[in-house]
């Protein structure tokens, strides 16, 4: 048996402060200083490993190594996923709750989501016709959350829009956040919890119908093994990880949109390219641009791997973006090229924008072919149905505040829907 090493340790008594000043690059900047795909540091007093690469990734989600449990932060409960959400389980529970979410993503109800992406999109378009610029992130997330409410079976009044978009963005936007920004998106989720679990209520009283299929539905509804329904509220925190996730495509489909201005070439071939190009092309975007900095998940028991002790109870940290732009997995991996997913076979460890591991019944996010179909109809609208100026500003995007936009929120005008 090889002799333990230690874990490379980054020296300091916190790294909390560091963690947020560098954001997305502060584990890939310590793995090249070390050397390492693994390391140490402390985070909010705790002792936490570091991981990043295709090999961490597979490790991490290995069931019998971790556990979820613990492992998300309560702050992050409270304001991005709620407490007690699917995020936090681990063994048949989250099987369980796992195969809820699956069965609402049948390729009918994908189907059905499209239908819904492009009838936003020309609603949205027609209104933006009548105003001289449009900030493209904002309205985004407005359209998507229409169609996250549509999918869901969720009610959501004309007037309602704007601000259960808003709070939607701040619960998102209160992941990197502290202070101010952070209590936004306690105060978001707060105010979305309580929306949702009167409707749940109301579905359950038989006062507001529902549709079987939808989320309100079948979370509304879903029996758990002691006979008993989900409590009211983890009922709409579960809803709301169907709604929050989808509004967050906004996100992505604004710096889809950046690229297609910054990389033209790839607006004439999302239009008369190869059939695939529009999935090569979202694939990249995922890759690409900054979305999830890093997961989390606790030692389930001790255990040791390439000669390095993890022991039980440990928070390990495994790194979403610098594994997406890893040198040894992606050549060129600062340059954005959707070509480069021509015939990929990659593993389900070595493109993670949203975590890796297997879909079905691992801790992989269960919205991620959502995400995908949500904005491939996305820009498939946008270059064959929308035509528009862009004026001159700031389009670069931050790797230190978490989660990234493109500063000018990309601005938009002179509007025109293609009929």
């Amino acid at each position: 048996m090889a002799p333990i090493k230690p874990i490379p340790l980054e020296k300091g008594a916190d790294h909390t402060l560091a963690l947020l000043t560098e954001g997305y690059l502060f584990i890939s900047n310590r793995s090249r200083k070390f050397g390492s795909a693994v390391f140490q540091m402390r985070l909010l007093g705790q002792k936490v490993i570091c991981m990043a690469g295709e090999e961490a990734a597979a490790l991490f989600y290995d069931e019998s190594k971790f556990r979820r449990k613990g492992a998300v932060p309560k702050r992050i409960q409270r304001s991005l996923f709620g407490e007690k959400a699917i995020q936090t389980l681990d063994d048949g529970e989250h099987k369980r709750r796992k195969a809820l979410f699956m069965s609402l993503m049948s390729p009918a109800q994908l189907q059905s989501l499209n239908i819904y992406v492009t009838e936003e999109w020309r609603g949205a378009v027609r209104e933006w016709e009548q105003q001289e610029t449009v900030e493209f992130f904002k309205e985004a997330e407005h359209l998507m959350m229409r169609v996250a409410c549509r999918f869901a079976g969720v009610p959501l009044k004309k007037e309602e829009v704007e601000s259960r978009a808003r709070d939607m963005g701040a619960m998102i936007d209160a992941f990197g956040g502290m202070g101010p920004r952070y209590w936004k998106g306690r105060t978001a989720r707060d105010n979305s919890e309580e929306w949702i679990e009167k409707m749940v209520k109301g579905v359950r009283r038989g006062l507001l119908p529902a549709i079987p299929g939808t989320a309100l539905f079948e979370m509304s509804w879903y029996t758990q093994p002691d006979g008993k329904k989900l409590p009211s509220r983890l009922a709409a925190v579960e809803i709301l990880n169907i709604i929050r996730p989808i509004v967050a495509i906004g996100r992505y489909i604004t710096f889809g949109a950046v690229a297609m201005h910054e990389h033209p070439e790839t607006r004439s071939a999302l239009s008369d390219g190869p059939p695939d190009f529009s999935t090569w092309f979202a694939q990249e975007v995922r890759r690409y641009y900054p979305f999830g900095p890093f997961t989390g998940a606790r030692v389930r028991k001790d255990f040791i791997w390439k000669d390095y002790e993890f022991k039980k109870g440990t928070l390990v940290l495994l790194d979403l973006y610098g594994t997406n732009h890893h040198p040894d997995l992606w050549e060129e991996p600062e340059v954005f090229k959707p070509e480069r997913f021509y015939g990929w076979s990659g593993s389900p460890f070595s493109f993670i924008p949203q975590g890796g591991g297997e879909y079905e019944m691992g801790h992989r996010c269960a919205g991620e072919w959502v995400t995908v179909e949500v904005m491939k109809a996305s820009f498939d609208f946008i270059v064959r149905r929308l035509d528009y100026d862009v004026p001159a500003q700031n389009l670069q995007h931050s790797l230190v505040r978490m989660p990234s936009i493109p500063k000018s929120r990309f601005i938009i005008q002179n509007i025109r829907l293609i009929d």
